[in-house]
């Protein structure tokens, strides 16, 4: 592992390459499609690149950007993607301003995240490469003006304002990978180097989290002190202590990509969601009251696309925002709830509810990934392919998730007295219990 960490320090022009590769496939996939007409009813995925396009950005790279996540760190960042690679070239050409105080702000990665999951559905930017132009490319956009403004040959984006930060943190503390750093070997080391251009403004001699860490391999063997690693997947959790764990990270996992992810993955199927509609239309009806019910709304605001016959009225727009704002923050705090009292009840010092929180990740993890293999199956589900083995497999991600969730929270409650241990853990199963019924009730009722 080691070597392979080291490879990558020496060759930097290899991986640079493989990143201008990628921002190329990323600019022809975003941009072309969004000018090619609708796709005809006999377009397959290998014969139309709207569908191609569609196919690429939703149904394999983001469901395996988390898989790589979880098991090899934030490599993608560091190493793959498009943004990393465009705001660092701005912010090494731009104009080298101090980062200022409202940027660093711990809470923009749960504001982005949430702001752009209820965008992105309210556009369906999922169908429609004209709305991924617009999401995408606006976070692209962004990305490349925040880094010619702020930073010097810095990702100030990536470390403070992407929306997928907090995601990629979090998911990152249970990768098997990660870049060790050693500090009694670099105070022992005498080794006069120039210090290394960390992208993502990390102090990587008091490194312990693999969550802000790009992977990219730069500060591989520095010192002596930083090489690739592996480790157990728990390591990261089980040693961190209360003071590590910020509120902010607390509320992306629990708020963001627990609650207000499962509902925007799940509202288009909910039999809720079409109850509560058809519940407010009829009370509009009732009494005169059609404002509501039109679909002149732009394209760019609600999903607007009379060609395909999907068009949402003020209605499907108001109804959307509400279920998942409003079912994604219900969600988080019937998990959060439990989470306190269990901390509580096992009435330790080093073990916060924070803390226990993070026992949360792997089951947070699985219901991500189960949310955007959503949208490969309904590809692979048009182009009748056989299907059958989907349930097992996701009956296998739901228990591995609540499995790996179910042991850490054991172990974290290890210096419990036994039976305030039994009766805490009783109680953080009760949220592992509602993720994976949620999930089991969008799958199989």
């Amino acid at each position: 592992m080691a070597s392979l960490g080291n490879a990558m320090q020496r060759h930097r022009r290899v991986i640079q390459a493989i990143q201008w590769l990628v921002v190329c496939f990323y600019v022809a996939l975003v941009v072309v499609p969004a000018f090619m007409p609708l796709p005809p009813e006999d377009a397959h995925l290998y014969n139309n690149l709207r569908l191609f396009a569609q196919f690429m950005f939703w149904g394999i790279w983001w469901p395996f950007v988390m898989v790589s996540t979880m098991l090899l760190g934030r490599v993608w960042c560091g190493v793959f993607c498009p943004e990393g690679a465009l705001t660092e070239l701005a912010s090494r050409h731009g104009l080298g301003r101090a980062i200022p105080r409202w940027i660093r702000w711990g809470g923009w990665p749960f504001v982005a995240f949430v702001c752009t999951t209820v965008y992105g559905q309210l556009v369906s930017v999922y169908e429609y490469p004209q709305a991924a132009l617009l999401v995408l490319g606006g976070s692209t956009l962004a990305a490349i003006a925040v880094g010619f403004v702020y930073g010097k040959g810095k990702r100030v984006w990536c470390r403070y304002l992407c929306p997928a930060n907090g995601v990629f943190s979090l998911l990152a503390k249970i990768a098997p990978l990660h870049f060790r750093v050693n500090e009694e070997a670099w105070k022992r080391s005498t080794e006069r180097a120039p210090m290394v251009n960390c992208a993502p403004l990390i102090d990587i001699r008091h490194m312990k989290s693999a969550s802000a860490c790009h992977a990219c391999g730069r500060c591989s063997g520095y010192r002596g002190a930083v090489e690739l690693a592996a480790r157990s997947p728990a390591k990261e959790i089980l040693a961190t202590r209360n003071k590590d764990v910020s509120r902010e990270e607390v509320m992306t996992l629990i708020f963001g990509v627990i609650g207000i992810a499962t509902a925007a993955f799940q509202w288009s199927s909910s039999s809720w969601f079409v109850q509560m509609k058809t519940a407010a239309a009829e009370w509009l009806v009732e009494r005169d009251s059609f404002t509501l019910l039109q679909d002149n709304a732009p394209w760019w605001l609600l999903t607007h696309y009379p060609a395909a016959n999907d068009v949402f009225t003020w209605l499907d727009g108001l109804c959307i925002l509400t279920y998942i704002l409003g079912g994604g923050f219900a969600l988080g705090l019937a998990v959060l709830a439990p989470i306190r009292m269990s901390a509580r009840i096992a009435g330790q010092a080093d073990l916060s509810w924070r803390r226990l929180a993070l026992g949360l990740i792997p089951m947070a993890g699985a219901g991500v990934f189960l949310g955007l293999s959503m949208l490969t199956l309904s590809h692979l589900k048009a182009e009748r392919l056989a299907l059958e083995w989907v349930a097992q497999v996701r009956i296998a991600l739901l228990a591995a998730g609540s499995g790996f969730s179910g042991w850490l929270g054991w172990r974290l409650m290890a210096p419990a007295r036994p039976l305030r241990r039994l009766l805490a853990f009783a109680v953080y199963l009760l949220p592992l219990a509602l993720i994976v019924a949620v999930w089991a009730a969008a799958f199989f009722m």
